[in-house]
């Protein structure tokens, strides 16, 4: 995999998560994906991951983090947008759910995030949040 053409970040303040929490969101499979678009003109790439104790004990949810940052890793170079911020929330399935697929949800979410983020500011207005 070659490097991205933008510099990648970790998100780690609580601003930022909740700033991403009223952006876009999409839940596919064992994750949920929330994308905002910082409006900076920054090229940077944040990225944050949490797992809520619905997950499972500490070391549940700490598996399931480390494989959304692999997910991450392999993935935010290729399908994420320069001056975005992304956090990859793990859902049930998400520590114990088959590598490819887990790969194919975090795909298909940013994708979809992608596509849902060309539509105009004007048309998202009166919805702070669009669920996808």
């Amino acid at each position: 995999m070659t490097d991205p053409s933008f510099p990648i970040e970790r998100m780690l303040t609580r601003p930022q998560f909740l700033a991403a929490a009223k952006a876009l969101s999409c839940a596919r499979g064992a994750v949920v994906l929330q994308a905002r678009h910082r409006a900076d003109d920054e090229p940077v790439v944040r990225v944050g991951f949490t797992a809520t104790r619905k997950i499972g004990g500490a070391v549940i949810r700490n598996r399931a983090k480390r494989r959304l940052r692999e997910a991450a890793r392999v993935l935010i170079p290729a399908h994420g947008r320069p001056g975005f911020d992304y956090v990859l929330i793990a859902r049930g399935g998400a520590p114990t759910r088959p590598w490819p697929r887990l790969l194919d949800d975090v795909k298909s979410a940013l994708i979809s995030l992608a596509a849902e983020s060309e539509i105009p500011p004007e048309r998202l207005s009166g919805a702070p949040s669009l669920k996808v």
